[in-house]
């Protein structure tokens, strides 16, 4: 029962603490986006513009001087000779630590809980985006000491997934886990918005690219300190939670465990849906961190925008993105509530939109020639395809395993990331020319990976939830009680016997 303090708090917030860790959930995300992506939009400012003169390409967009497409906006007369291969190395060094921290960060999300797993390795990611410009310009520029800093970025951000997913599966039922889980993941895309958006605005007004590191990193710092005083792991380690949300969590949570539990690694890694699961996000992140990463560089090195107008077409494919996830987690969450669709089917068809939509429009974009608005249409497209992937496969893992969700979404978060340390570079080494036909190859490769992985999903997933997912002592109590139950049965039917 609340006395005194805390329930004088508990009186203050007018929304259920469930929603208050959304939403601050959401906010990391966005904040983890921002502090990720600023990078892609600052180092077309940052390098000696490419010249792609020595290849004829045909279908090559006219530079037009209207739109302000030749040179740098900044008043920074230091450009680094960064050719399109080291640009792809920098931009994919964030996602080598990224992969490594995720295993760990799930684990210790599991074992301390998430709220210090994520606030920490959120704050961490804030204080080395903040220094990154102070590292560019005391080093002259050394791209090895910048991908070095990426890495350490990328460590600290590669906690975010896996704690937030523990801390979902310790707060949300399943009656709201589409809603919810939508609403914290959905924050990769507004973190998307704001940081092509106002990246580039911010750098054409201050003509400096450094302004969107201290923006961004300073962001990161503020919300750590809000979510260090108001969030908690669970519902019975939170001082002013109400008695009755913690009552109804309590039994709407029933088989989530609050214990330590030892995790069965040998029924996760054998288990085909958390397989077809990986499978699924390999496809998602490969066109999705092709897109985060390198559209900006398609905008200014194909169609030929300014920074500024990079940053504000590149962001509208995402803003689109976020109102289709959003609608289509309340729309999966009823279809399931009133058994229109089972959790299986309904993860399978949200992700298989997620994946053919994308695929095909992504395509349709690089044959669109130079019409700028028109390709910028057909991404825009593609992203919202993209949208129904969050209440599709990527709350997948509350629903085999909520009291191992933090290991599941590390694995399969983790080497899902792995695309984005490939694509970057990848692109860089296939478009050294900056024309459309090398850009089209990569498009036929996210083609090809999105199709392949869809397959895997549909065939080897599954919503429900796994043998393996109760702790042992779970099941040694279970045991127990059954034991005990059948005892009592012994004991009345002998009774009865004797009285017959």
């Amino acid at each position: 029962m609340l006395q005194g303090w805390r329930l004088t708090l508990s009186k203050m917030f007018l929304i259920p603490q469930r929603y208050i860790l959304g939403i601050m959930g959401f906010f990391a995300v966005v904040n983890a986006y921002t502090m990720r992506i600023s990078l892609s939009i600052a180092i077309t400012e940052m390098v000696i513009p490419g010249n792609s003169s020595e290849i004829y390409d045909p279908d090559a967009c006219p530079a037009e001087s209207s739109n302000g497409s030749s040179g740098s906006v900044t008043d920074n007369d230091i450009l680094y000779d960064w050719d399109e291969t080291t640009q792809g190395l920098i931009l994919s060094s964030f996602y080598w630590g990224y992969v490594l921290s995720h295993l760990p960060g799930g684990i210790l999300a599991e074992k301390f809980g998430g709220k210090y797993s994520l606030g920490l390795g959120i704050l961490s990611t804030a204080l080395f985006t903040l220094v990154t410009p102070w590292v560019i310009y005391s080093t002259n520029g050394d791209w090895k000491i910048l991908v070095l800093l990426r890495v350490l970025e990328g460590l600290g951000e590669g906690t975010t997934y896996p704690a937030l997913n523990a801390l979902l599966a310790k707060w949300v039922p399943l009656s709201e886990r589409s809603k919810i889980g939508t609403l914290v993941y959905a924050g990769s895309q507004i973190g998307t918005i704001i940081s092509n958006s106002i990246s580039g605005a911010l750098i054409n007004a201050t003509k400096d690219w450094a302004s969107v590191f201290y923006l961004f990193g300073g962001l990161g710092i503020l919300w750590f300190i809000v979510w260090v005083l108001i969030c908690y792991s669970d519902p019975e380690s939170h001082p002013f939670i109400s008695d009755k949300e913690r009552n109804f969590l309590k039994k709407e949570l029933e088989n989530v465990s609050n214990e330590q539990n030892t995790i069965p690694w040998r029924g996760i890694l054998t288990s085909a849906p958390l397989w077809a699961l990986v499978a699924a996000q390999i496809g998602h992140d490969w066109g999705f961190f092709t897109m985060v990463t390198d559209l900006p560089k398609y905008m200014s090195d194909v169609l030929k925008f300014n920074v500024k107008e990079n940053g504000l077409w590149s962001s509208v494919p995402y803003i689109v993105m976020w109102l289709v996830s959003m609608s289509s987690g309340w729309l999966c969450d009823w279809l399931v509530s009133n058994r229109y669709m089972g959790i299986t089917f309904a993860r399978k068809f949200f992700t298989t939109i997620a994946s053919l939509g994308p695929a095909i429009f992504i395509m349709v974009a690089s044959y669109s020639g130079c019409d700028r608005y028109l390709t910028v249409g057909m991404f825009t497209i593609a992203m919202g395809f993209m949208g129904t992937f969050y209440c599709g496969m990527k709350v997948n893992a509350l629903d085999l395993s909520p009291n191992f969700a933090g290991t599941l979404m590390a694995l399969v978060n983790g080497i899902g990331a792995i695309s984005g340390i490939i694509t970057p570079y990848l692109v860089g080494a296939l478009t050294e020319g900056h024309t459309l036909k090398e850009w089209r190859i990569v498009f036929w490769i996210s083609f090809g990976v999105f199709n392949l992985t869809n397959i895997i999903y549909c065939y080897f997933g599954s919503g429900e939830e796994q043998w393996w997912n109760i702790p042992s002592a779970l099941k040694a109590s279970t045991k127990a009680d059954n034991i005990e139950n059948g005892v009592e049965k012994k004991k009345k039917k002998s009774s009865a016997m004797e009285k017959s």
